[in-house]
């Protein structure tokens, strides 16, 4: 092979196709998009619309409700945590969100986590979680070990705190 007779693999090229350039082109007059409208224009953004009518999106009726101060807590299952023990995972005698998160148990959670009773467990340890079942607290403690819950303050209550303690340091000031 020489260098006049490199070539790119057959395909990896291809020619671009010219949009209205004349009807021998196969693609000329409309251009592929059809007749006339605002469809057949640049810069068409109407999905949903519904030609006046009521959208079908705000004709169905709405259901539900997200609350707003729930809190939210990652969730952990006894078995899985006796697993992550027995697989080398989990080495720590006290337990805590920081790790759990580290042994890759507990996703998200950003008001802590709770502990569930659901599979076996014969580990004895110290838990320190934001909540806990009453099954997962029996299974714990009858394998010998605690649980101690802490108290969850959300960050919209840390913030009224704040700011009661900065009104009250102003008044004594």
């Amino acid at each position: 092979m020489k260098l006049n007779e490199l070539r790119d693999n057959e395909g990896a090229r291809h020619r671009k196709i010219r949009v209205g350039r004349g009807i021998g082109s196969g693609k000329g007059k409309t251009g592929g998009r059809g007749v006339k409208g605002q469809k057949s224009r640049e810069g068409v953004s109407i999905a949903g619309f519904e030609g006046g009518q009521m959208p079908l999106h705000m004709r169905l009726p709405k259901r539900g409700f997200n609350n707003i101060f729930a809190k939210d807590y990652a969730e952990v299952n006894l078995g899985s945590i006796q697993k992550a023990i027995d697989a080398g995972k989990l080495t720590a005698t006290d337990i805590d969100h920081a790790a759990l998160k580290a042994a890759g148990l507990a996703r998200g959670g950003k008001d802590g986590v709770r502990i569930l009773g659901k599979g076996s467990f014969s580990a004895k340890l110290a838990f320190t979680v934001a909540g806990v079942s009453a099954g997962a607290r029996e299974a714990i403690e009858k394998a010998g070990g605690s649980v101690s819950v802490i108290e969850v303050v959300a960050a919209a209550d840390k913030a009224k705190a704040k700011h009661r303690t900065a009104q009250a340091a102003k008044k004594q000031g």
